[in-house]
């Protein structure tokens, strides 16, 4: 693909594994900057910064908790500071703690929430000023599709990605006089390498069996499409929840 991100910045949250990993370099490939954040995942964002270097492309990593209003803004300032700019913010940071609504405790909500919503919050609050000085920007959020049709076991983190929907609709319609689109993501089930794989290949048949397309999915199915929102290619969409699943909802 050739989709004119050269001389863009791009801030992935959670960038350093998996379905992030694949989105960094995915950007990177494109032309993108990226800003590699991570929590505990150090010596990956390291690697993953040399990767992109060694394949000609520039990046950089940031430690930061999403969870954190304080660090994500002086993130998102250090950021500015040595890429000299910012235009897309791609919220992949999550955490999912699977187990029954009413087994759970509020303890156990309160992370889920911190991560999976006021992550979004603080990320959105931090990077828009930024976006919209710039006259325009693209903001991507990546959620599991359990947000928008529900799925037993996954209440807390199913109810915070929900929100996520709502804020999207509304900063959409807030930020687009700035030229910003906002936009979300709603996945399927992603397999990874940190995926339980003894536990998947006792579940596989069942599991597949809920997807038209018969197969999970993996990181490589998402990044074309978050390079693609990021792109001024998609700078008409904009407010939009867009599933992509195998089919497992086609709502």
């Amino acid at each position: 693909m050739n989709l004119g991100l050269a001389g863009k910045v791009a801030l992935v949250t959670g960038g350093a594994r998996d379905v992030g990993r694949e989105i960094s370099l995915t950007l990177a490939a494109e032309g993108a900057a990226v800003a590699i954040n991570y929590l505990h995942s150090r010596g990956e964002a390291d690697a993953l910064v040399a990767e992109i270097t060694r394949r000609g492309g520039r990046a950089a990593a940031y430690g930061a908790d999403v969870a954190d209003y304080t660090a994500m803004n002086g993130m998102v300032d250090r950021i500015v500071t040595d890429l000299g700019r910012l235009d897309v913010v791609v919220n992949n940071a999550g955490l999912v703690e699977p187990k029954l609504f009413l087994e759970t405790t509020p303890e156990e909500w309160r992370r889920q929430v911190d991560v999976c919503l006021y992550g979004v919050f603080n990320a959105c609050h931090a990077a828009a000023p930024k976006l919209a000085a710039q006259g325009a920007g693209r903001i991507i959020s990546i959620v599991g599709d359990s947000a928008r049709v529900g799925q037993p076991r996954l209440g807390v983190s199913a109810g915070a990605r929900g929100a996520v929907l709502s804020l999207t609709k509304t900063l959409a319609k807030e930020l687009g006089r700035s030229n910003i689109t906002v936009n979300v993501l709603a996945l399927g089930w992603i397999e990874t390498s940190h995926s339980d794989q003894a536990w998947l290949a006792k579940n596989r048949e069942r599991i597949v069996a809920g997807y038209p397309i018969r197969r999970l999915g993996k990181p490589e199915d998402i990044a074309p499409l978050v390079a693609f929102l990021a792109s001024d290619l998609a700078g008409w969409i904009t407010g939009q929840t867009i599933s992509v699943s195998g089919g497992y909802s086609t709502i």
